[in-house]
Parts: C-alpha cells; structure tokens; sequence
C-alpha cells in the first residue's frame, strides 16, 4: 500500500483485512485498496474526493452518505467484455481485483468538465427551460434537441456489447397486453 494510501486512513482500524491490498482503476488511473473496502471508501483513502458532477449545472460532487441511498457517487462499473453496468452507487460496490469503474456526466474528462460552464449561465437555465424553448423548429427534436438533452442528463450510458452472462430463466414481460376478439 502506498504512503499517500495510509495517510488518509485510521491504523488498524476499520472493517477492512490491512494485509490484503486490491488494485483498481478509476478513470483510467490506477489505484490500490483494501479487501474489504467499496469503491467510494478506497477512493477516499486514495484521496479522490471528486466522483461525479451535479445535473444540469455540472457541479463537483463527492460522496454524501455511506450506503444505498447516496445520490452523488454514480460510476459505471466494467468486469470484463460485456460486462458493464452503468449507474452503479460507488458506496454499495464491493471493491474487487481488477475492477474498471468510470465517473458519469462529464465531458472531456471529470476534473476538467465542460458541462461546468452551466452553472455560470444559470439565469438562462430555470426549471422547466427545455419544456418551452426547444420546441421550434419541430424537426430538431429528434436529432438535435433530444440527444443533447439526454447526454446532460447526469445518467450512464446504456452497454452497447452483447451480454456475456447465461442465465438459467428467461422472462418476457410486457406493460399493456391488449387482447382483443378475432373480427367475424
């Protein structure tokens, strides 16, 4: 474990097994921590504190809560070829060898986001502004509107690789099934 490591973490202390290092990337940076840890705590004793931007405005965010129900620490997750999970709560993933985890909603890169320069143009931003201001001309909606919306959306991408997995049942399920007579 490196010096830099140790010195955010408490000696000997924690839930953690202190003799079992695990390497992981994040963002492509290579990092080490403890069996034992989640992904946002070995973040944390790495010193990485900035996992995600804000919605809309792009803004910094670190980790607020230590459990299911944290908002800010959203990464997706990469345990082999078509095995990538987006959306993934950094502080309920079990850190493991070899994991791929990647921060979500910014663009080039997460310390430097252009997406930021939204919270300097705020004032233009009100809640709702993209129900009214994008509704002319109508045909830009599908290829110009909509995607540019959904890419600040703040929200993983969707895997494009074929499922690796096998599974053991298949289930189709439909939300409205209409069933109507034969005509005569």
């Amino acid at each position: 474990m490196t010096s830099r490591t140790a010195s955010w973490r408490l000696a000997n202390r924690g839930r953690v097994d202190h003799g079992r290092p695990v390497r992981f990337t994040f963002d492509g940076k290579g990092y080490t921590g403890l069996a034992g840890d989640t992904l946002a705590s070995a973040l944390l004793a790495n010193g990485v504190h900035l996992m995600g931007r804000s919605f809309k405005y792009h803004r910094p965010r670190g980790v607020v809560s230590a459990g299911s129900d944290e908002p800010n620490a959203l990464v997706g997750t990469r345990r082999g070829p078509g095995r990538f999970e987006p959306n993934t709560r950094a502080t309920i993933q079990e850190l493991r060898e070899g994991l791929e985890a990647t921060s979500q909603n910014r663009w080039p890169s997460l310390a430097f986001d252009l997406g930021a320069i939204n919270d300097n143009l705020g004032s233009l931003f009100s809640a709702g502004f993209y129900y009214k201001t994008f509704m002319w001309p109508r045909a830009f909606w599908d290829r110009v509107y909509e995607p540019v919306i959904r890419n600040a959306a703040g929200l993983g991408v969707s895997p494009t690789e074929t499922d690796a997995d096998r599974y053991a049942s298949r289930f189709a399920h439909t939300d409205v099934l209409i069933v109507a007579p034969a005509p005569p």
